[in-house]
């Protein structure tokens, strides 16, 4: 089924809001303000429909062309490109849906009604985000492979593999190092990574997920600093990404709030980023618990914080742990606790509510929240609202341009 639709809003999930006889259609590769000819697609829902943009009838003046032709209208939708889905619109403006998205979400979720403006990351030396278009800023990528062996990534909320010839959100040393055009004997995913010493993996996997050998250890530098982890672990994908949020986890810190022999933790520590930002800024005598759900990555963790006295690793799931601290800490931890920092960068589904009232419960000076979704961020921060903690700043910065996806760092507080 086609339709022509008046596009009014952007809504989370990289799609914008239309509307056909009451009932609120999703469509991708459009813009607020555009009318579009659609291709319904998903008619399951009784709230909502999805459709992808088939033809632009009038064009936003934020429109332009898609920087990436294997994902652009042009092509049919089933053959378009997933990942690039902002690609259509001109990078400020994508900034500005980024902002508008927080705001809805903080608005709806967590009471607030201000929300920060999306900032574009801050690069010396190299030329910004802005001059290349948003364009070569993934360090890694993950390509998927067929049953035919055809190599690309996925179209947009399907399993389909769509073939392309480029990859212009990598970094040129990605791009050249993924095997496309190449078929491949059998079906799986390939992860190509380029480290910021110019070091290059590429690990192909099978269906089962099996790489059928070790993963190779690399280094990553940020500033003077050096962190070992698998190819295949957690990083980054930004190349400015590891700077530009130790600098904003340092500067969210209280310093008047900070105590560096407080039961300070970092949830979901990975490889120690945060925790290194942390004790960086407050010295080598900080005291601060690093949590990681992965023994790999936990060993990493605790090789890259060495030099620090006070810091120490934990292998656990974040709620298994905050639940055996809650049932056994002494009173004295608990005093820490309450004068501690907790640092959290929890996945795309955030925190939850388990978490938030473990947390919440040991009553801490201040916690930093990272936050890669929105939505989830605006949940839990309504639930923190709920358990007495406030926002005192947040700030959004644009770490992955051309897509939906948005990085926010929120400082929240006792409230008085």
């Amino acid at each position: 089924m086609e339709l022509e639709l008046d596009v009014t809003a952007v809504a989370h999930g990289g799609v914008f809001v239309a509307r056909h006889e009451g009932r609120v259609v999703f469509v991708s590769d459009a813009l607020p303000g555009e009318r579009v000819l659609v291709r319904v697609s998903d008619t399951r829902h009784d709230r909502f429909w999805r459709a992808e943009t088939v033809r632009v009838l009038q064009a936003s003046e934020h429109r332009r062309p898609h920087v990436w032709r294997a994902a652009s209208v042009e092509r049919d939708p089933a053959e378009r490109a997933g990942g690039a889905e902002f690609g259509h619109i001109e990078l400020a403006h994508q900034r500005e849906l980024k902002r508008q998205v927080i705001a809805d979400a903080f608005s709806r979720m967590a009471g607030l009604d201000e929300a920060p403006e999306v900032e574009a990351p801050p690069e010396s030396g190299k030329r910004a985000d802005d001059d290349r278009e948003g364009l070569r800023w993934r360090t890694r990528v993950r390509l998927q492979v067929d049953d035919d062996g055809n190599v690309g990534p996925y179209a947009a909320r399907s399993h389909r593999v769509v073939p392309v010839t480029d990859l212009p959100l990598a970094i040129e040393a990605a791009e050249r190092a993924a095997p496309l055009g190449e078929p491949q004997n059998r079906g799986g995913t390939i992860d190509v990574a380029v480290t910021s010493e110019g070091f290059v993996t590429v690990t192909r996997r099978d269906a089962s997920g099996d790489t059928g050998r070790r993963p190779q250890v690399v280094h990553e530098r940020v500033g003077d600093r050096r962190f070992a982890l698998d190819s295949t672990g957690f990083w980054q994908v930004h190349r400015k990404a590891p700077e530009v949020l130790t600098r904003a986890v340092q500067d969210a810190v209280d310093e008047s709030l900070f105590d560096p022999r407080a039961y300070n933790l970092d949830l979901y520590g990975g490889v120690g980023l945060l925790a290194a930002a942390v004790a960086d800024r407050f010295g080598p005598t900080t005291r601060i618990t690093s949590v990681e759900s992965d023994e790999g990555t936990t060993d990493h963790a605790a090789s890259n914080l060495a030099e620090w006295i006070g810091a120490q690793t934990v292998t656990s799931r974040v709620e298994t742990y905050l639940r055996g601290l809650a049932d056994r800490a002494s009173a004295g931890e608990r005093a820490r606790l309450r004068v501690g920092t907790i640092v959290l960068d929890p996945p795309r589904s955030g925190a939850g509510r388990e978490v938030v009232d473990l947390l919440a419960a040991f009553e801490p000076a201040q916690l930093v929240y990272v936050a890669c979704d929105p939505v989830a961020l605006a949940r839990d921060l309504g639930w923190f609202r709920e358990r007495g903690f406030q926002l005192r700043s947040a700030r959004a910065f644009d770490l992955f341009p051309n897509t939906h996806h948005v990085e926010v760092v929120a400082s929240l507080v006792r409230s008085t």
